[in-house]
């Protein structure tokens, strides 16, 4: 006779539990902080942070109107690029970039 809940694959109940407990979401922040800052480079990455990847649009907070100008008239598609590049696990497909409540 069987219970109301059938084993589970051990790899399935652990991807489960990674998910409820949101270790791979802390991971993929971490990992998108330091993408982030290997295409920005040091000159702007302490003024910058990615917040999340949605439907892959990476959305970027930007401390300064003039940052924010230049990043989205110049240098948008050149950070793309190396993104995609770089990081293609991580789906980057736009960027959108916001000025910080800072």
């Amino acid at each position: 006779m069987t219970g109301s809940r059938d084993p589970q694959q051990l790899s399935f109940a652990l991807a489960e539990l990674i998910a409820l407990r949101g270790f791979a979401r802390v991971r993929s922040e971490d990992e998108l902080q330091v993408a982030w800052k290997s295409v920005v480079g040091e000159s702007h990455a302490g003024q910058t942070r990615p917040l999340q990847v949605v439907r892959g649009t990476l959305t970027v907070s930007v401390e300064t109107a003039p940052l924010l100008n230049e990043l989205v008239s110049f240098q948008s598609a050149e950070l793309l690029g190396r993104l995609k590049q770089q990081f293609p696990h991580l789906n980057v497909k736009r960027l959108k970039f916001r000025l910080s409540g800072m």
